[in-house]
C-alpha cells in the first residue's frame, strides 16, 4: 500500500546541544518509536521555536552552551500562555541544579530526568506525560 503513511504517535521537540544526544533522540523516537521529532540546537530562539512549531512535547536540556540556559527557555515557555499547555521534560546532566529548581518544576508539572538515564524509562515518561496531556484518552482506548 503504497502512498500511506504511519500513524505517529506525536510531535517531540528536542532542545539540546549535543549532537550525539540529538541523533540518539531522533534514531530512538522517530526511526524506532514512530514519533515526528523536530531537533533544536541553540539556545536564543530556541522559546520562538517551540511557539512557531507547536510540539507535543518538549524535550530540554537545562546545560546548552556551556550554561544553563535551559531555565531561561523553560521561564519563557512556562509565562507565555500559548506555550504553557506544552509539557517539558527536562533532561539534565545538571543533577544539582533540578534538585535545586525540583519545587518549581513540582509547581508547574514539569517532569525531570537525570543524564544519563534509561532509554526505557525516557519512553515511559514520553508516554505517560502524553497520555496525561490528552486527558487519559489513550488508556481509555485500551479498554
Amino acid at each position: 500500500m503504497s502512498g500511506q503513511q504511519p500513524r505517529l504517535r506525536g510531535r517531540l521537540a528536542v532542545i539540546d546541544d549535543d549532537t550525539a544526544f540529538l541523533e540518539l533522540m531522533h534514531d530512538l523516537l522517530e526511526e524506532e518509536e514512530d514519533f515526528e521529532v523536530l531537533i533544536h540546537r541553540e539556545w536564543d530562539n530556541a522559546y520562538e521555536f517551540v511557539k512557531e512549531r507547536r510540539p507535543d512535547l518538549v524535550i530540554l536540556d537545562i546545560r546548552i552552551g556551556g550554561e544553563e540556559r535551559g531555565w531561561t527557555i523553560l521561564n519563557l515557555l512556562t509565562l507565555d500562555p500559548m506555550t504553557r499547555p506544552i509539557p517539558v521534560i527536562v533532561c539534565s546532566a545538571a543533577i544539582q541544579s533540578l534538585h535545586d529548581h525540583q519545587p518549581w518544576l513540582d509547581k508547574f508539572g514539569i517532569c525531570a530526568l537525570p543524564k544519563p538515564f534509561d532509554l526505557e524509562m525516557l519512553l515511559e515518561m514520553v508516554d505517560r506525560v502524553l497520555a496525561q496531556e490528552r486527558g487519559g484518552a489513550d488508556q481509555q482506548n485500551q479498554t
